[in-house]
């Protein structure tokens, strides 16, 4: 029966979000590095210093506003609908999916800091892909060129959020229609992954290849023993609290240590383990392990974001440029 809600829910998700693409792709064109040049100079900078500021006193917050970027873009494209709040909590923001996401109060502050320099020019939607490029810089990792030019939804729904982002459960096949059927490739798919090498979960995440792996209290047979005794340690079976690091000893450094986790059977997601399932991503994995290709995996990571940031995106006279990040105009 769970399987079968899982396949109802992805071809749901695949209708929309190629009804979506079809839709918003021709838009993606609109999107120019220096797009506000002109308009608000001091935009990026903006952005930057903020996120530094924050990264020196609050580093833990890098990953919750890398992956904001992300559960934006993975839900009716990269407009900024994650971050609306809803009086009935039916916003995005609110979907399981969404609840551990932090650093809503990060944007806040920039945006405000942009009405004030330039009031009505700089969307929340370019802010999230801003503000994710610069966190992972802070961390040590890489940086690259955001297009920006986007602008903002007006529509945040919760049940399209727990509906269409990837849970952490998916086999490799799963994976790659989600991935592919928003015009990212199978190498998008493994370098993203990555982004995986900093940050926390909650035990919840993964606690069934802990202990209820095929509904018999089993372990996950692709997850190192060791690992899950370790894991163990952490994590009891009804804990929904505890914060566990994806990226052990690491997990506010931006490197290429996930890799070498993921080959060694300790990616701590079934969505990790996948990556070995599957000939091209189990190479991008191999060639990365042992701390090997830094630079090109850094070199690609910014391709990779750049690509997800083109997701149905809203351009030219399409969507608004909220005043306020929580709420339409």
């Amino acid at each position: 029966m769970a399987s079968q809600k899982v396949l109802l829910c992805f071809a749901l998700q695949l209708i929309f979000v190629l009804s979506v693409l079809d839709h918003h792709n021709a838009n993606a064109q609109g999107l120019t590095v220096g797009f506000y040049k002109k308009s608000c100079p001091k935009a990026e900078a903006i952005v930057t210093k903020i996120i530094e500021q924050t990264m020196a006193v609050a580093p833990s917050l890098g990953a919750p506003l890398m992956r904001m970027h992300f559960h934006d873009c993975f839900v009716r494209g990269c407009e900024g609908s994650v971050l609306l709040n809803s009086a009935t909590n039916q916003s995005e923001k609110f979907a399981v999916p969404n609840l551990s996401l932090r650093g809503f109060q990060i944007i806040d502050k920039i945006k405000v800091a942009l009405e004030k320099e330039c009031p009505g020019v700089v969307s929340c939607a370019d802010v999230l892909a801003l503000a994710a490029r610069d966190s992972v810089a802070a961390l040590n990792g890489p940086t690259w060129e955001v297009e920006t030019g986007r602008r903002d939804g007006r529509v945040s729904n919760s049940t399209e959020a727990l509906l269409q982002l990837p849970p952490p459960f998916l086999n490799i096949t799963a994976l790659k229609t989600s991935f592919l059927s928003r015009g990212l490739s199978v190498k998008d798919l493994a370098v993203l992954s990555g982004g995986h090498t900093i940050g926390t979960s909650h035990c919840t995440a993964f606690n069934n290849r802990l202990y209820n792996f095929t509904g018999k209290g089993d372990t996950d047979p692709t997850l190192d023993s060791e690992y899950i005794d370790r894991l163990k340690m952490k994590c009891k079976p009804a804990d929904q609290t505890t914060l566990v690091e994806m990226d052990p000893g690491s997990f506010k450094t931006f490197d290429v240590k996930y890799f070498d986790l993921v080959a060694k059977r300790r990616g701590l997601f079934s969505s990790d383990s996948a990556l070995l399932d599957d000939s091209e991503t189990k190479a991008y994995v191999l060639s990365h392990a042992t701390g090997s290709g830094t630079s090109s995996f850094f070199k690609d990571f910014g391709v990779s974001m750049v690509n997800m940031g083109r997701i149905g995106v809203l351009t030219g006279s399409a969507g608004e440029i909220r005043k306020v990040c929580s709420a339409v105009n």
